[in-house]
């Protein structure tokens, strides 16, 4: 092994857009070949091994990527689920399906909490048909999708931005949220386990539970694949929201699991039927 390999390299000191830059290409190489060598990466950037272990480190902590034996990923695993970009390609049926049902417990003239998972999407192309609303949201792309529609009145949460996620984490979004109240959230998770959901990111983690403690009411949409998945950050017994709404593809232990935990969960096919019978006692107040 080289000298250079193991030692660090001091004398590497790129400016700020130089970092930014190659991270970007090495996130970019990652992204379209799925699996590339650090070893490789070192020698097309001229850099030591050291620098791209450092560099990989800065993308999987934004979410970008994982690492692996040998360079990095842009694979899935039970730990890591890909970027937004990949995610929005997951389950579109599903995502659809629970949109449908969650919309009919948006009425008119509430403020909604949405959280910066993919599924919302889905929800927030609808709920211009449910203005006027004001919908408060750390979701870029949630923003950027309702900016200017009208009956949408739009508050959008600062803080960091996580391109990974294409959302506003962190201490100051936390700061931000404390300061409001919420008619309502809608939200889903990275996993489910037990009788607790999980999420994969600190930071995430900190800004949803603020969400929940902001809001009178609160909705958890779970599509089929969040019970195959893991999260390493435990986020909320899924009893404390008042819906959790599953999609047609759930498997019956997994709705088993969920009720005797405590939870109230409906099946997103079936839940027209339910609301028209006024089982959800929050609809009629």
């Amino acid at each position: 092994m080289a000298v250079d390999e193991i030692v660090d390299d001091t004398d590497e000191r790129p400016s700020g857009m130089a970092l930014r830059v190659r991270r970007e290409k090495i996130r970019e190489r990652v992204t379209d070949e799925g699996f590339v060598r650090a070893e490789d990466l070192a020698d097309d950037f001229s850099v030591s091994l050291m620098t791209v272990h450092r560099d990989l480190d800065a993308l999987q902590d934004q979410g970008w990527l994982r690492k692996v034996r040998g360079g990095a990923t842009s694979q899935p695993s039970a730990l890591y689920h890909g970027d937004i970009r990949f995610r929005l390609q997951q389950v579109p049926e599903s995502k659809k399906e629970l949109a449908d049902a969650a919309l009919r417990l948006v009425k008119p003239g509430q403020a909604v909490m949405l959280d910066d998972s993919t599924t919302i999407l889905s929800l927030a192309e609808r709920l211009p048909e449910r203005g006027p609303l004001t919908v408060i949201t750390h979701f870029l792309a949630v923003v950027k999708l309702l900016a200017g529609e009208p009956g949408i009145d739009l508050f959008t949460l600062g803080g960091a931005y996580y391109p990974a996620y294409d959302a506003f984490l962190g201490m100051h979004t936390r700061e931000a949220v404390g300061a409001l109240r919420a008619d309502l959230l809608i939200m889903s998770a990275t996993a489910v386990s037990g009788a607790h959901i999980y999420n994969q990111g600190q930071e995430t983690v900190a800004v949803e539970r603020a969400l929940f403690a902001a809001s009178d009411k609160r909705v958890l949409l779970l599509d089929h694949t969040k019970f195959q998945k893991r999260g390493m950050y435990q986020l909320l017994p899924v009893a404390d929201f008042d819906v959790v709404l599953v999609d047609s593809t759930t498997a019956e232990d997994d709705v088993a699991a969920l009720r005797d935990a405590g939870a109230t969960v409906h099946r997103a096919r079936d839940f027209a039927q339910d609301t028209d019978n006024a089982n959800l006692g929050f609809l009629a107040e």
